[in-house]
């Protein structure tokens, strides 16, 4: 009956959806609103300058540049002139070793990675070096000819007074991440690889004993991967990834998206939702699954958008990595499961669009920044995040999503300016993940 009243079959208006969709997802790292405009090369976390493998010009493997280096620190005497064991980037209780500097014309500070020659990590460490074969030390990468490393010192507790002269200190990574000027390649690639270092360095920590036989793990291949020390067992075990589907869920007409809350979340934030797969499960049923197990919401095609790393997470799952869709809804009735979600809701697509507008995501990542200029500086304030995502008018947004650091802005967004004009990814040096 419906293709008699109707010219358009289903099939050509699921082309027409799914075309969309893939529209969205080329484009998905430009949108315009009336308050900003970011053009991204890559996700947050995602992006580091680091190479995996050393080039032919460094002659030591990264086990036997580890070793190197933990002489070094031993040592009673510093290594000689010339002699390089890399840089070091020191990280407690998860958060990276970081500074600020004035970059720019209008001098606007900016933070930045802080990497140690082996001369300033031994003059900061002091007579902590004693214990380094017990602290977690991972391979990070190669910049060049340096070898780059991550230490962490969580138990290490006289390095206040050091790092306030030298205006530095340990700074959480979210914190970092909102204070990203995602505009800024340089330092989103240092995000990236702070993220990466926490990751291992939590890993390293949470896989310390054999889960086969509970014998004790060591490092191998530069802390990159561990082994049981178990002659019998010689177990290799390699850091976790924990992966999660976020899919943005729309109806049928196009018009109007599924946005979640959590207890855990700020006032007035909603986003996409999102959940862990499971063993045996393919993405897509991931995305179905959780949807309707969340939601009560039945959903047919799912669509591939993107995916970022995401090592901000619990100490217990040190990186998660989330995987972005589309939904598309096949049911409108919602039945949400409260011991998941605090409330589901379907929002217009206008009503989105304002919370695009209205949340100033540029205000929060200047605020922070400054926040951190302050720690840096010894004088850390209290202060709530939230209140940052105003309206120009002083009030209250109704609502707002989470800022382009994180992947589920992306997918709103992406959503939201589907119809805008379109460019050309290759001319704006942004990447088609299709």
């Amino acid at each position: 009956m419906l293709s008699i009243c109707c010219p358009i079959s289903h099939s050509a208006i699921l082309s027409r959806r799914l075309s969309l969709s893939i529209i969205a997802a080329t484009n998905h790292f430009r949108f315009r609103s009336s308050a900003m405009s970011v053009h991204m090369k890559f996700h947050a976390f995602a992006g580091s300058n680091l190479r995996s493998k050393a080039p032919k010009s460094i002659d030591r493997t990264p086990t036997s540049a580890l070793e190197a280096l933990k002489h070094s620190l031993l040592a009673t005497e510093l290594s000689p002139p010339g002699a390089d064991c890399g840089k070091i980037l020191l990280f407690r209780n998860g958060r990276p070793l970081v500074g600020c500097r004035d970059e720019g014309d209008d001098g606007a500070s900016v933070w930045g990675l802080e990497w140690l020659s082996m001369v300033e990590c031994r003059e900061l460490l002091g007579d902590s070096r004693v214990p380094v074969n017990e602290r977690p030390i991972v391979y990070l990468g190669v910049d060049g000819e340096s070898v780059m490393w991550g230490v962490d010192v969580s138990d290490h507790d006289g390095l206040g007074k050091e790092l306030g002269k030298r205006s530095l200190c340990f700074v959480e990574l979210r914190t970092l991440m909102v204070a990203t000027d995602w505009t800024n390649v340089s330092v989103m690639q240092q995000l990236a690889v702070a993220g990466q270092g926490r990751a291992l360095l939590e890993w390293s920590l949470v896989s310390q004993y054999c889960g086969h036989c509970g014998a004790k793990t060591i490092p191998v291949e530069a802390g990159r991967k561990k082994q049981c020390s178990n002659e019998v067992c010689k177990k290799r075990i390699y850091p976790r990834v924990d992966t999660v589907v976020i899919m943005l869920v729309i109806d049928r007409e196009n018009d109007r998206a599924l946005l979640s809350r959590q207890s855990r979340f700020v006032p007035r934030m909603w986003s996409c939702l999102a959940g862990f797969i499971e063993p045996g499960e393919s993405l897509e049923e991931a995305v179905r699954r959780e949807t309707w197990e969340e939601a009560g919401v039945e959903v047919g095609d799912v669509v591939y958008h993107s995916s970022q790393p995401w090592p901000v997470g619990p100490s217990s799952m040190p990186c998660q990595l989330m995987v972005g869709f589309f939904a598309y809804a096949k049911s409108l009735e919602i039945n949400v499961d409260k011991s998941e979600l605090e409330d589901a809701q379907w929002h217009k697509r206008e009503d989105v669009k304002k919370a695009l507008t209205f949340a100033e995501y540029k205000k929060a990542q200047t605020t922070t920044s400054s926040k951190i200029e302050q720690m840096c500086k010894g004088v850390e304030k209290a202060k709530s995040l939230t209140s940052d995502y105003n309206v120009e008018s002083g009030e209250l947004a109704p609502m707002f999503i989470p800022g382009p650091y994180a992947i589920a802005h992306h997918l709103i967004s992406s959503w939201v300016h589907q119809d805008a004009p379109q460019t050309d990814p290759s001319s704006s040096g942004i990447v088609s993940n299709l």
